[in-house]
């Protein structure tokens, strides 16, 4: 009881360091150390093994993954740089008119994120455009960042078959799937997903209108006009080439496939395996040509890509030490007994297996706040259990990503305190329609896909 209540109370303390804007990295070290003291764990076996190097430790996943975190980075620092982002999201004002920012903003993210650009370069790249045309259109800031966070963090993220986001590669790593893993049922949440959370966004912006409420930019936040956003700008061609290019290398293989005798040994057979062999490897390749596709068009850029680059990589290496420092905490936590009777509890409970998987994910990227760190350890700890029980691995990867991507965006996650930050906003004032969008809408979509799922099963 004691023990339990020690992990209870260090899972609380974590969070409100989180909360309280404490470097996670330290908050999830003293969390770590109250869960060892507590539930009797030796604490130097829980620090130095468990915590950094076991099979959930924070260098353990740094290792695994620190390729494809900085071949995204790179590549959306010099997508960013070279204003190729910026570009792009003008094409769809361009497209779609002035008065659908909501729609241009969610778009432009979407685009940006499945072609590989991190998420937190995209808001900043995108943020610019959306505070202009909020002000012409007169729409609320808070509705800006539920635009940004469905664009950017919720289908493309966990949804879309053949994104290279983290939480598709830890999936595909871990069952040994690749990024296109039970593709119709990620088509299907995505289009849940779109459709509920623009219906959402929607309805807010005309009930914003009706009452008065409009754009209310902070007093220091300077709104760009035109001019500012379109100087300097790449053509289109040069913008989404390379965006383009490192879509079709990550697809590529896959619908090659379908053309490819089995058991054929060419070289365009071996290359096709290869990339199905390697969902770390393969998307980190095609972002590194997109980078290099973007150093030779993008006019910004040159002269000093080799600068841009260094920026790039150094923006990696805080999220991928704030996602390893999680994880880390959870291989702590995974030793306890509390954390083995969560495990026996969801796994033996009678539910279905999919529902019981759903709401094991959920659980864990809720405590840690971070939907690729429960989906680490989630992978780590109890999915060979839900294998047993006979779900085909291309189904619990999906079924896991989409539901990592849910309860993940409680108040103490990191992407959403970054996301407020960059705007300028409040808990208050933009967190519920940040979570309609980013835990509502996803959950919604996880539950429907369940349910096709069952019926197919």
């Amino acid at each position: 009881m004691l023990a339990n209540l020690g992990l209870l109370i260090s899972l609380a303390l974590l969070i409100w360091l989180v909360l309280r804007g404490v470097n996670v990295i330290l908050a999830s070290l003293l969390a770590a150390v109250a869960v060892a003291l507590s539930n009797g764990l030796p604490l130097t076996e829980s620090l130095l093994l468990h915590y950094a190097t076991g099979p959930s430790g924070a260098f353990t996943f740094a290792g695994q993954f620190f390729l494809i975190f900085i071949a995204g980075a790179i590549f959306g620092k010099v997508m960013a740089e070279g204003r190729a982002t910026t570009t792009i999201a003008l094409m769809f004002r361009d497209l779609l008119g002035r008065e659908r920012v909501l729609w241009i903003i969610m778009l432009a993210c979407a685009l940006l994120t499945y072609g590989g650009v991190v998420v937190f370069v995209v808001i900043f790249a995108v943020y610019p455009l959306a505070l202009e045309l909020a002000r012409d259109a007169n729409t609320p800031k808070r509705l800006l960042a539920g635009a940004a966070a469905l664009g950017a963090g919720t289908f493309t993220m966990t949804a879309m078959p053949g994104t290279p986001s983290i939480h598709n590669v830890i999936a595909a790593r871990a069952l040994g799937t690749d990024l296109f893993a039970a593709p119709l049922l990620g088509l299907v949440a995505s289009m849940v997903m779109v459709v509920l959370g623009m219906a959402y966004l929607e309805r807010e912006r005309r009930t914003a209108l009706a009452s008065g409420e409009g754009f209310d930019p902070a007093p220091s936040e300077h709104v760009p006009d035109d001019a500012e956003l379109e100087a300097g700008l790449p053509g289109r061609a040069a913008a989404l080439l390379p965006l383009l290019v490192v879509l079709c290398i990550i697809i590529g293989p896959r619908l090659a496939a379908a053309f490819i005798d089995a058991g054929s040994d060419s070289t365009f057979a071996r290359i096709v395996g290869f990339a199905a062999r390697e969902p770390v490897f393969w998307p980190s390749l095609a972002l590194a040509v997109g980078t290099v596709l973007a150093l030779l068009l993008l006019p910004r850029l040159r002269g000093h890509g080799l600068a841009s680059l260094g920026r790039g990589t150094n923006d990696a290496i805080l999220p991928i030490m704030n996602t390893a420092a999680i994880i880390g905490f959870g291989g702590v936590v995974v030793q306890t007994s509390g954390f083995a009777a969560f495990s026996n509890l969801v796994v033996d409970s009678g539910l279905p297996p999919l529902l019981s998987a759903f709401l094991s994910i959920s659980t864990v990227a809720a405590i840690t706040g971070s939907a690729s760190g429960g989906l680490q350890i989630f992978m780590a700890s109890l999915a060979p259990r839900y294998l047993e029980m006979g779900i085909e691995p291309e189904v619990l990867h999906r079924i896991s990503t989409l539901a990592s991507g849910g309860l993940d965006s409680l108040p103490h996650c990191g992407a959403v305190v970054v996301m407020m930050t960059i705007m300028g906003l409040s808990y208050r004032s933009a967190y519920r329609d940040i979570a309609m969008v980013t835990i509502a809408v996803p959950v919604v979509a996880t539950l429907v896909v369940l349910g096709l799922a069952g019926v197919s099963a």
